[in-house]
């Protein structure tokens, strides 16, 4: 008997965009019960790649077999007719329709569709991959995971049978990227392809059977995963060069530089904050672990002076600010590199150095009874992104042009252009690849060591254990609980980022 055909074969890919090629000449092949990690540093062409398999884009060159037949794929719904589901970072969801409602969006069937045949279908998955859902819930009010688990449902109740996770766990606790895991083996035990994008390398480790690694459009390796496989490995693979991870040396802590005291905001739409008290010292780094929406992003708008509490105070360096401002807290001495890069840490339509300069450009250097000084504008900039290393064709290049790694330096290189006191971080490196996180790290960790404060807000416990000296755990507005890192573990963390404390 002939063997069987791989359940999926991509050759020869490739795609350019103008002068630029995003993937050149790329060969992916996926067989059936293989879950097959696909890494590579920001703009490697991962996401084209699969973008392609899903429909977004054609290929300039090559082709796709699915089990062994040419497939002609020219939108999503030819994909998901051929059995390809994607499940993005960003979900594609009603909020305000149910679960079942949302199973039923993109079915065919015009008035009449048969509400109890996709009910049948999405409890037979429940049943053999362990994905429970209430199929009245509205979508709206479902966790982070809740939803996650709706999208791959959607995949599968519309036949997916190869799966793409593009950053599956990026806000999902512990024990929620554990049950994904087991419904991932699961799904490849019953003879199902995923590929699994991730840039969490113990998360790819853990659950996939082989990686390949994209670097410039290219495949540079594909390694089956196994006990000579490591960490390290995969990183070399993708960056091309030695990578070693930032060194945390002892630094004495120092006086309270950021304190919040019993502040609550109004909980309107939003998550509000309920008694939130909480201390950065100098020299030291506190992280703030949560899944999203439980007030991290409160929490930031707080110290930034962003949102001004109606309950508590705030105090710099022992001073209460009352009222907060944007300008207050940047004045006295609190940098901030917002969770939206692109949406309200940059003006992407302005130039590069305008907007590295930007918070003082009523400094004297830089303009002068209401002039502009471009020379000393360009000049500063200039420095700034030599030092920063952001790969830029220029200063004056529009900013909303640059990579995502390279506009997350660019905050960088604004906000530690001042010496802050506190810097805060909301999700740092969400999307930046290990070479770009590791870079962002030894910044904060040089802040550190220089006697400044950190407060790292991210979804990502490896982060938060890799630069914490406390870790504060947010839970519906609260803080749980703020652990020594000596004496935190992510199965601890990951009980409190779901509400539950221990038993006394």
């Amino acid at each position: 008997m002939p063997d069987q055909p791989p359940l999926l074969e991509m050759r020869g890919i490739t795609k350019r965009f103008g002068s630029v090629t995003a993937n050149d000449g790329i060969d992916l092949t996926l067989a059936a019960g293989e879950i097959v990690g696909l890494l590579g540093e920001n703009g490697a062409g991962k996401t084209t790649l699969m973008n392609i398999l899903f429909g977004a884009y054609d290929a300039d060159a090559g082709s796709i077999r699915i089990d062994g037949r040419s497939a002609d794929i020219r939108s999503s719904a030819d994909a998901l007719a051929l059995g390809v589901g994607m499940v993005h970072q960003h979900y594609h969801l009603v909020p305000s329709h149910t679960v079942l409602e949302n199973l039923m969006v993109g079915q065919t069937g015009g008035w009449r569709l048969d509400h109890g045949r996709i009910f049948k279908r999405m409890e037979e998955i429940r049943s053999r991959y362990g994905l429970d859902l209430d199929p009245r819930g509205l979508a709206g009010d479902l966790t982070v995971g809740q939803q996650q688990r709706l999208e791959i449902i959607k995949a599968l109740v519309r036949g997916a049978r190869i799966l793409i996770l593009d950053e599956p766990t990026a806000a999902l606790t512990p024990q929620e990227a554990e049950g994904l895991f087991k419904a991932l083996s699961a799904m490849a035990k019953n003879g199902m392809g995923v590929i699994f994008i991730s840039h969490k390398l113990h998360e790819v480790r853990a659950i996939t059977t082989r990686v390949v690694i994209l670097r410039q459009g290219k495949v540079a390796a594909a390694v089956n995963n196994d006990e000579n496989t490591s960490k390290r490995q995969l990183a070399e693979l993708m960056c091309g060069r030695t990578v070693r991870p930032p060194q945390k040396s002892p630094v004495e802590r120092g006086d309270a530089l950021l304190a919040l005291e019993s502040v609550s905001t109004a909980n309107g739409t939003r998550q509000g904050l309920k008694e939130v008290s909480l201390t950065v010292h100098a020299g030291e780094i506190v992280g703030v672990a949560g899944v999203s929406g439980n007030g991290q992003r409160e929490l930031a708008d707080v110290v930034a002076g962003v949102l001004d509490p109606n309950g508590g105070r705030v105090m710099v360096a022992g001073s209460v600010v009352a009222p907060t401002s944007a300008r207050t807290m940047q004045d006295m001495g609190i940098g901030r590199i917002p969770e939206d890069r692109m949406g309200t840490g940059l003006i992407t339509s302005l130039p590069l150095a305008a907007n590295i300069v930007l918070p003082r450009i009523r400094e004297r250097r830089f303009s002068r009874f209401g002039f502009l000084k471009p020379g000393a504008i360009r000049q500063f900039a200039k420095n700034r992104i030599a030092q920063f290393g952001i790969k830029a064709a220029g200063s004056g290049v529009r900013t909303g042009t640059l990579s995502g790694g390279n506009l997350q330096k660019a905050l960088l290189a604004r906000e530690l252009a001042w010496d802050p006191r506190v810097l805060l971080a909301a999700q740092p490196t969400r999307g930046l690849d290990v070479s770009a996180a590791g870079f962002v790290h030894e910044q904060f960790l040089a802040l550190r060591q220089q006697g400044s404060g950190v407060l790292v807000i991210s979804e990502d416990l490896e982060e938060l254990f890799l630069l914490s000296d406390r870790i504060a755990v947010m839970f519906e507005g609260r803080i749980m609980d703020i652990l020594p890192i000596d004496n935190a573990s992510v199965e601890r963390v990951g009980l409190l980022m779901a509400g539950v404390q221990e038993a006394a």
